[in-house]
């Protein structure tokens, strides 16, 4: 499912996780959207040409020292007329305190804050409605959705939405942690999704050994594959997130994990390549 076709500059999961998000700021006559992320988030790069398409201004804290020449992202960042700030790795731990967030809308009154990566209970709404973008094209009794899964918000998303679609069979929903930490991802999709009802039964499950070595992080498999994986095909993935994604369900399928005669349907959720 190309995602990452959606919009030119805001695409792929990020699309979902910031339709809400824009809807709530203008109802509400907003001005500003506020935001945290790293060096190369996708989330800073998504938010500031949201901002300048969409008409806010858009403030990115920005973990650690920003270097100068600035980076590919955060120079899109600020063409788009972001204001980057940057933020201390130990300041930045403290950006769900009570006592920064304050200081934030002291600093920057009419503003909106988004969390990190974006996810809220918003954008688990708006990734709710990526299955109305599904089309399965067999009856097969093993059906899969697949997404690469960072904060779990777009796999708690999918799981809602297949909850109350219409689809049968239901599919088995299928995250790849592209972080390290047994049992987190797990725990927060859980987490996630604890006060939604769920309409119908969806099995899901987090698989945590195709991160290569954490986030953002890789290895010479991961690199081998995807040199591998461009040689067939033009879709193009990058190595944090949609390359793991891939690189997961190849060997998921290798191994029997994901049976013959099954469809699986993986989500491309956008990123910079």
């Amino acid at each position: 499912l190309r995602l990452d076709k959606i919009h030119p500059l805001i695409n792929g999961n990020k699309w979902f996780k910031l339709k809400h998000n824009i809807e709530f700021a203008r109802r509400n006559n907003l001005k500003q959207l506020v935001s945290f992320g790293g060096a190369y988030s996708n989330h800073i790069y998504a938010l500031a040409a949201a901002g300048k398409v969409f008409g806010f201004d858009t403030v990115g804290f920005i973990r650690g020292e920003i270097v100068l020449p600035l980076n590919p992202v955060l120079a899109f960042a600020r063409s788009q007329g972001m204001k980057l700030v940057a933020v201390s790795r130990s300041e930045y731990r403290n950006k769900h305190q009570q006592d920064f967030i304050k200081a934030i809308h002291e600093q920057y009154s009419n503003c909106y804050i988004l969390p990190e990566g974006g996810a809220n209970d918003l954008a688990l709404q708006g990734c709710a409605k990526i299955v109305q973008w599904l089309k399965w094209h067999s009856t097969a009794k093993n059906r899969y959705l697949a997404v690469a899964c960072g904060t779990g918000s777009t796999l708690a998303g999918l799981i809602k939405g297949i909850s109350s679609s219409a689809i049968a069979p239901i599919p088995e929903l299928i995250g790849i942690a592209v972080l390290k930490g047994q049992g987190y991802l797990p725990g927060e999709v859980s987490r996630w999704l604890q006060g939604v009802t769920l309409e119908n039964p969806v099995d899901w499950t987090v698989m945590e050994q195709y991160h290569c070595g954490g986030y953002a992080k890789s290895s010479s498999e991961l690199h081998a594959f995807l040199t591998q994986f461009a040689g067939f095909t033009p879709i193009p993935v990058e190595p944090v997130y949609t390359g793991k994604l891939f690189y997961g369900l190849f060997d998921m399928i290798k191994t029997g994990r994901i049976p013959p005669d099954s469809e699986v349907i993986a989500v491309h959720s956008g990123g910079i390549v």
